[in-house]
């Protein structure tokens, strides 16, 4: 069962460090949000695989908005 990836906050994405396929380790940043001029990481909460990512760099996102998908491994 794949894991969601929301944003936490408002903003846009200012940069997307991973891509779909690709394994991760918990606590890697997958997606660098930015909002009000601050740089907030998106970090796996678990190692896995990239499912999809829902989001491009220069994208706006909205509070709660589905980022990725990633499956546990």
């Amino acid at each position: 069962m794949s894991e969601e990836v929301r944003a936490e906050l408002s903003g846009n994405v200012w940069k997307v460090l991973i891509t779909a396929g690709q394994e991760v380790s918990e606590g890697d940043t997958l997606i660098i949000l930015e909002s009000m001029k601050m740089e907030i990481p998106v970090t796996a909460e678990s190692s896995g695989k990239i499912a999809t990512v829902e989001v491009a760099e220069g994208d706006s996102v909205q509070e709660e908005q589905l980022l990725l998908l990633l499956n546990p491994s």
